[in-house]
């Protein structure tokens, strides 16, 4: 290699210096052709009155870099501070989270030894949007943002990502037997992008069972591409059952930057103690050599680093009596693996990064026609605590609007339909949706819009906010009421 990749290094909070000293020195052991600009994150930041964790002359780097190794990081406790990764992923545009949950068996206890899944989870929207309003005294809104282009990424990374890699099968994980739209258009982009993939065998499940069936037959996936929640959630199952949630590593690629860390947290318990295993943010590591072009380092620190694993060499939180034979710290773990390199494991299958895991992904959105969008509606968002509540009540007042075309559809609690013909065993808060829309085939304007909110204004209305109804070349762009 003729010349050295500069990376941003970060050193993190809890056991974060114990697992990156450990890391960096294999790194160096194995030959890494790496130069390391360290910065400075976390809680330290964060106590300096810096609430994203991360000071301008380390987002300088990053992005003059594009590489980042992180250690984890502790997020002080109360309000005001925000994630630092999540900042991180969204900021730079790291759309893909790609965590690998293999097992070790049996060198490390699993009830799954034939377990080899990719979990690739959208990294930029859904709930992790952080958008959040508190819009009435009883009711709290978190807005799941989904879009079009979105998904199509990293639908396309994973598709990629199991061409590149061997893998045969991709399952695309949704709710959208209730999220019919939100969690529709991921399903919808899945089953587009899947054609043209026909060599790779695809299917889609509910995330409810998805999750059961990785907790219970992990081996049966290969690829899972899911959106982020879900994808948070059934990476850290898949990790544990295969294992140990400390072995995940994790990375989180966009277009220009790539972060790399371990999956687990800062473990300030055990901070200071030599007792940290540092596997998680070596596997981000070695996920890192490849993506920089140093495959044949990736592969001599995986191997080594199985055969420790196979000789029984192990931190505390995976020894076991009869099995392990001997409990190591943190430092005198990677010692051994530094050891073993240039060694190949004789019982697991020995790592082979070829020259086709350095060539690069074909995520280039599509170009999409512009679809025809017309306002037929408009659902108002009211907080009204009056009258018990009664629906009925609300609804008759409403009616006496002049909305000039505007008609009263009906009205929702909890996106329950309780006006017209609600059920009075339905339980109401004080917030309410009231949707109106003009006749078939008329269309709305934004001055209806407005005209009905000062109407509903002088009828002492307090509204709290709109949602336009949509159609999209004819297609209703959004839900209906449950009981509509």
């Amino acid at each position: 290699m003729s010349s050295k990749t500069k990376i941003t290094v970060a050193y993190g909070d809890g056991i974060g210096p114990e697992i990156m000293n450990a890391t960096l020195a294999i790194l160096d052991a194995a030959g890494a052709q790496l130069e390391y600009d360290v910065i400075e994150i976390g809680e330290k930041v964060y106590l300096k009155g810096i609430s994203s964790g991360m000071e301008p002359k380390a987002i300088d780097s990053l992005r003059a870099n594009k590489v980042f190794l992180k250690s984890p990081i502790t997020t002080p406790q109360g309000g005001g501070f925000k994630s630092l990764n999540v900042t991180t992923r969204k900021s730079f545009g790291l759309y893909a989270n790609v965590r690998p949950c293999k097992a070790y068996a049996p060198f490390i206890k699993t009830h799954f030894p034939k377990t080899d899944l990719v979990i690739i989870r959208e990294n930029e929207e859904d709930l992790y949007a952080g958008i959040e309003h508190r819009q009435t005294q009883e009711v709290y809104q978190c807005l799941k943002v989904i879009s079009q282009p979105g998904s199509e990424k990293i639908i396309r990374y994973a598709f990629e990502y199991a061409k590149k890699y061997g893998r045969k099968k991709v399952t695309c994980m949704t709710k959208d037997n209730i999220m019919k739209l939100a969690d529709g258009l991921f399903h919808k982009t899945f089953e587009e992008i899947a054609k043209e993939y026909p060599g790779i065998e695809t299917d889609h499940k509910i995330i409810d069972i998805g999750t059961a069936l990785i907790a219970d037959r992990p081996e049966i996936f290969d690829v899972i591409v899911t959106l982020n929640l879900y994808g948070d959630i059934i990476s850290d199952v898949a990790a544990q059952v295969t294992g140990s949630v400390g072995l995940g590593g994790s990375a989180n690629v966009g277009a220009e930057v790539a972060m790399f860390e371990a999956i687990h947290g800062s473990a300030p318990d055990i901070a200071g103690k030599d007792m940290a295993n540092p596997s998680g943010l070596l596997n981000g590591a070695i996920m890192m050599l490849v993506h920089i072009g140093q495959p044949e380092i990736a592969e001599k620190i995986s191997n080594a680093w199985m055969k420790t694993l196979e000789d029984g060499i192990h931190t505390g939180d995976i020894y076991q009596e009869g099995l392990s034979t001997k409990k190591v710290g943190t430092q005198e773990f990677a010692q051994a693996v530094i050891a073993r390199l240039g060694q190949v494991p004789s019982q697991m299958t020995p790592a082979s990064f070829g020259k086709e895991s350095t060539a690069p992904m074909d995520v280039a959105l599509r170009p999409k026609p512009k679809a025809k969008k017309e306002l037929i509606g408009v659902d108002m968002f009211l907080d009204w605590d009056q009258d018990n509540r009664d629906p009925n009540v609300l609804g008759s007042l409403l009616n006496k609007l002049d909305t000039g075309g505007l008609k009263l559809s009906l009205i929702t609690n909890r996106g329950v339909k309780v006006f017209p013909d609600g059920m009075k065993e339905t339980f109401c808060t004080d917030h309410w949706r009231c949707r109106f829309k003009v006749g078939e085939g008329e269309k709305l304007s934004h001055a209806q819009v407005i005209d009905l909110l000062q109407k509903a204004e002088k009828l002492g209305l307090d509204f709290i906010k709109t949602e336009h109804l949509y159609t999209f070349d004819g297609v209703k762009g959004f839900s209906l009421g449950q009981g509509e």
